[in-house]
């Protein structure tokens, strides 16, 4: 029986149309939905961007307290992103319990808060929006197909590929 699923999103060009995946099997079982979306870590390239920008103070106070409020900023532009995507289907908004925007390797963010949330399925996207269509599958897709203990939903980016290819 499945009573709650986590949807991951990159946030990319095709999360609502993953989204609507997760939202009707969210009515069909009557589960409850967690939404997750995992942000990389800043590499060097961006900390020295950040370092040429901002003054020393202003650095410092971004370390210490910026990270917390981008990631309430980014929760709650998902949740904004979703009620106008969803229109008039807004109360599908109701099965959402939580949207958590997590710093980590994507894989890895998912595969701790489904256990964490004790989920009982996940729903991804075969594809980020920039990952290369000649792979079978994104890295992030690949390593939830082998690593969850808990069934994946996968959504085909089939959109994507030539109608040659297939």
């Amino acid at each position: 029986m499945i009573r709650s699923i986590l949807y991951a999103t990159d946030l990319g060009l095709y999360a609502s149309y993953v989204l609507q995946h997760a939202l009707a099997l969210t009515r069909s079982f009557n589960a409850n939905l967690y939404v997750v979306h995992a942000v990389e870590p800043m590499g060097l390239f961006a900390e020295s961007v950040l370092q040429t920008y901002l003054d020393d103070d202003t650095l410092k106070e971004l370390r210490s307290n910026g990270l917390g409020t981008v990631m309430s900023s980014i929760e709650q532009r998902v949740l904004e992103g979703f009620r106008d995507e969803l229109g008039d289907a807004a109360q599908d908004l109701d099965q959402i319990r939580a949207v958590r925007v997590i710093q980590g390797d994507p894989p890895t963010v998912i595969l701790e808060e489904s256990q964490k949330l004790g989920v009982d399925l996940l729903v991804v996207g075969s594809h980020s929006h920039g990952a290369e269509m000649a792979v079978p599958l994104g890295r992030t897709a690949s390593r939830l197909l082998q690593l969850s203990e808990v069934p994946v939903y996968l959504v085909p980016m089939l959109q994507h590929r030539a109608h040659a290819d297939i």
